[in-house]
């Protein structure tokens, strides 16, 4: 008897450890935008007027990838309410990695209007102010996101291993992943663009983790152009609202991050934190420390 008592009483134990991460699983919300069904992931854990942090995966990624479940979980341990956001892609309910499978037709601004959308759909359930929050290039992306649209209701930013960029070396990586000059790639496309076929794709071009990807010249052109706005320290120089950087010191991804903020470290709106020991993805206990820097950084 005494054997099932304690059975029991593990039992019950158990389930009230659960019970909490219970009740904070991310909820899966749907958005119809521009004949697309975009897709979320919602952790409601405190009143929607206590604000809401608006997530962005990186490159190809999705919302409930390791690092940004893991952090939007961990932001809901700590009162934070969340919605982690897939980009469509051009894809109708996409979930998950892309898969080098289908044509890319969404360029930046596809994915801007995306984000407006989802900021629209949280102002529609009272959710605000809002915070952007975004990881490796979608850190970039975010930023830009503010920069180009200025909502009014975005208190904050935070970006997570945000992307930079150097012209000469992005031209160089493309030419020696594909043995084409990248110039002549964007040549085609602008050349498509001129003759005002936009509908018209490249065929079988490399495109950032594909290989080989049928892709609209808009969108090719809206990764590749050399432009500065693909440098996030470049984004948020002077920006108008308080941002938080988080840099991994082993991150060998944006390893010249570190350097590239040092040129920003008399902007009072700007703060960097370095999480000793972590890389790009911030794994395991290092995603507790951007969770804290996150909470700290808000209040």
């Amino acid at each position: 008897m005494s054997g099932s008592r304690k059975f029991v009483h593990a039992g019950w134990l158990a389930l009230i450890l659960w019970l909490p991460f219970a009740a904070t699983a991310a909820e899966r919300i749907t958005l119809e935008h521009d004949g697309l069904t975009l897709v979320g992931h919602l952790q409601s854990v405190s009143e929607p007027a206590d604000g809401v942090v608006l997530m962005l995966h990186g490159t190809l990624a999705h919302g409930r990838m390791e690092i940004m479940a893991t952090v939007q979980d961990l932001l809901a341990e700590r009162g934070l309410n969340s919605l982690s956001v897939n980009l469509s892609y051009g894809i109708d309910g996409r979930d998950g990695m892309f898969e080098c499978d289908r044509p890319v037709t969404h360029g930046l601004d596809a994915h801007f209007a995306e984000l407006q959308a989802w900021r629209a759909w949280l102002a529609d359930q009272g959710y605000g102010p809002v915070t952007l929050l975004g990881h490796s290039r979608g850190g970039n992306q975010i930023a830009r996101f503010y920069h180009e649209y200025g909502p009014g209701d975005v208190r904050a930013l935070v970006l997570i291993a945000p992307s930079t960029y150097d012209a000469d070396r992005a031209a160089a990586d493309y030419e020696a992943q594909t043995g084409m000059p990248l110039a002549t790639a964007l040549g085609q496309a602008e050349e498509l663009l001129r003759m005002e076929q936009p509908d018209t794709r490249l065929t079988g071009v490399r495109f950032l983790y594909c290989e080989e990807l049928d892709v609209a010249p808009a969108a090719f052109l809206a990764y590749y152009r050399p432009e500065q706005a693909h440098d996030t320290p470049t984004v948020i120089d002077g920006v108008d609202i308080p941002a938080l950087v988080i840099i991994g010191s082993e991150d060998d991804v944006v390893a010249d991050l570190p350097e590239r903020m040092a040129g920003l470290v008399d902007d009072a709106n700007i703060a960097s934190v370095t999480i000793d020991g972590a890389d790009h993805f911030f794994r395991d206990f290092f995603a507790d420390d951007v969770a804290d820097a996150v909470v700290d950084f808000l209040d």
